[in-house]
């Protein structure tokens, strides 16, 4: 995605009346972030989340959850959080959020809620800005830990035969201590993305390709078997640069990637070799089971295309 020139929109005044003095700008001592990338994960949720709205509803907002690594923030993943606009009016379900959240938690404890999304409407204006985002970004700004969270706008209007993504940061305006309104600065964003990600991404677009190079793909197989590869080449290149660094053929290790390595293998659970087979047998059985379930589910619900066409229901 190409990197879009940082510009300023600046929302309602009359939406900031009781808004703290402070603003949205986080700690005094926390460092301003000056970029933000985001995986495609985040891009297909939102836009699932907007194809799956309501008939006549407007735009669809959600949670965006990630990590922070100084001034720089990745965004790893989503969740959709309904809303309903009237006038200068918000309703957000917060119960839902915060159920949500913890769900999320327990699976990716390392993630934290770091702002969110919105889709455009007719109702924002060039820069995909609505006169309520004022007040969805006080209620995220309260929700973020650091309260300084980011603000993605995901043009889904595909007026220019593209979906674009910009990142807004707030700062609150001031004159003589009062609140006078939040004036959203754009900064920088790209599309990043993970080995996995990519063999999904490749895989979709693979579905344009002609049938007998289909089948070539169809199976996890070929992608396991590829992730298996890497993974051992990680593994041995991990294992030399070991090596290196005891026998001394090294001379400025670095400490940093030292310690990454060390973290790595801690995290890895001691099991014994005999636990570790019953284990991968049982999931593997599952699998199969789940496989064996979607099948029959896939081949009942053919049968009942057919058999409603045929008889005209």
């Amino acid at each position: 995605m190409d990197l879009t020139t940082p510009s300023t929109t600046v929302s309602n005044p009359a939406l900031l009346l009781n808004q703290s003095a402070g603003g949205f700008g986080g700690p005094v001592d926390a460092e301003p972030i000056t970029g933000a990338s985001v995986h495609p994960l985040v891009l297909l949720s939102v836009l699932d989340h907007h194809t799956r709205r309501q008939e006549g509803a407007g735009r669809v907002i959600g949670t965006l959850l990630g990590q922070r690594d100084g001034n720089q923030l990745e965004i790893t993943n989503c969740f959709a959080v309904p809303h309903a606009e009237r006038g200068d009016d918000v309703l957000i379900g917060k119960d839902f959020n915060r159920q949500m959240l913890a769900l999320h938690l327990r699976a990716n404890p390392k993630e934290t809620v770091v702002g969110w999304y919105a889709t455009c409407d007719e109702n924002a204006g060039d820069a995909g800005i609505a006169e309520t985002s004022s007040l969805i970004h006080e209620f995220y700004a309260g929700e973020c830990e650091e309260g300084d969270p980011v603000h993605v706008v995901v043009d889904t209007s595909l007026v220019e035969d593209s979906i674009s993504l910009r990142a807004y940061k707030s700062t609150s305006v001031q004159v003589k201590n009062e609140p006078l309104a939040v004036m959203f600065h754009e900064i920088r964003l790209n599309l990043t993305s993970s080995e996995s990600e990519r063999i999904c991404l490749d895989k979709i677009i693979s579905s344009d390709q002609p049938e007998e190079e289909k089948e070539e793909l169809q199976g996890d197989a070929p992608a396991l078997q590829v992730s298996m590869e890497r993974l051992l080449e990680l593994l041995e290149m991990a294992s030399d640069y070991v090596d290196g660094v005891v026998d001394g053929s090294i001379v400025a290790p670095d400490a940093k990637l030292g310690r990454t390595i060390a973290d790595t293998l801690a995290s890895v659970p001691r099991i014994r070799p005999e636990v570790f087979d019953r284990m991968f047998n049982d999931s593997l059985q599952d699998l199969l089971m789940v496989t064996y379930l979607s099948n029959i589910t896939k081949t009942q619900l053919t049968i009942a295309e057919k058999l409603n066409a045929t008889l005209g229901v």
